[in-house]
């Protein structure tokens, strides 16, 4: 599969220049079949990123603008009663496609960031009494903007805590940027775009992830750095036992990536800010020194001691 997977970030890189690290934690997630929150301002390529991956694997791909009177059913699907054979037939809703992106997920209501707990984690939906499982692979893109508050809800630390990472592409370099004015000028670049694995090929990635081995004193390195997230004065509620097992999932993913069997310190190092920051909730007296869970992260790696 590494030829594979490097189609795969090339493919991506065509549409999102000089953003390599961003488009291997977007796989990272993805190979380790979770969700992924997308924190950045707008314009910088967030819905050109995830229908890049989604033409990538030739899977279907569903845009949903979460807005205040978004309802549950609206992204879930309902139930329409046919005349004709006289019985309720179910409509599917788009969280029924292989990559859903959940656009500004913070300006829908509580109820309907809620519908999509289910499908996020257990990648099925409940409704009318009836469960239906949703297309494999299945992911959750979701962003908002990390600037404008004005009518919007924050998420839950139960969401947050479904989300693998959080993503921030952020601004191109200087040269990249420039080079858009061209690569855009005629069309753009998604048209050319081409399939480049099957879903088939993903599912069987994700499978194979779970395989990669993880030594027994890197398991307890991961577990002390939860532990400490727990144990921070400026932290109110750290890491919960699901974030470590995303964490050691993700660090099999990207072991995998980097045609590994085996999981290395630098893996966890190296993903842990994205996997951990967004589930920390600060105290009081950190948010008010203007102290970021980021930043935690980073000097919790740097006190934690790695194993040999």
């Amino acid at each position: 599969m590494r030829e594979k997977i490097e189609k795969l970030q090339k493919n991506l890189a065509k549409v999102i220049v000089g953003k390599e690290q961003a488009i291997e934690l977007l796989l990272v997630a993805f190979f380790a079949n979770g969700n992924i929150l997308l924190e950045d301002v707008p314009g910088v390529g967030k819905t050109t990123l995830a229908k890049a991956l989604a033409i990538s694997i030739d899977s279907e791909f569903k845009r949903v603008q979460f807005t205040p009177d978004l309802l549950p059913n609206d992204i879930l699907g309902y139930s329409l009663f046919n005349p004709q054979s006289s019985s309720f037939e179910f409509k599917k809703g788009p969280l029924f496609a292989n990559i859903v992106l959940a656009d500004e997920i913070n300006r829908a209501s509580p109820r309907t960031q809620a519908a999509l707990l289910e499908a996020m984690s257990e990648k099925q939906i409940s409704i009318d009494g009836e469960t239906y499982k949703l297309k494999k692979p299945f992911l959750v893109i979701a962003t908002q903007n990390p600037v404008e508050y004005h009518g919007t809800y924050p998420l839950p630390e139960a969401q947050l805590d479904r989300f693998y990472v959080l993503l921030e592409i952020g601004y191109p370099a200087r040269e990249h940027e420039m080079s858009l004015i061209f690569s855009h000028a005629n069309k753009h670049p998604l048209a050319d775009l081409q399939s480049v694995i099957s879903e088939e090929e993903v599912v069987e990635i994700q499978e194979e992830v779970k395989k990669v081995f993880i030594e027994e004193s890197l398991a307890e390195y991961i577990m002390t750095l939860i532990t400490a997230t727990r144990e921070h004065n400026n932290v109110e509620l750290g890491g919960s036992p699901r974030s470590l097992l995303i964490l050691a999932r993700c660090a099999q993913a990207k072991a995998y990536i980097n045609n590994r069997d085996f999981v290395t310190p630098d893996d966890i190092k190296e993903i842990f800010s994205s996997v951990m920051a967004h589930r920390l909730v600060l105290n009081n007296q950190a948010k008010y020194s203007g102290i970021k869970a980021v930043d935690i992260c980073k000097e919790i790696l740097n006190s934690v001691k790695i194993p040999k």
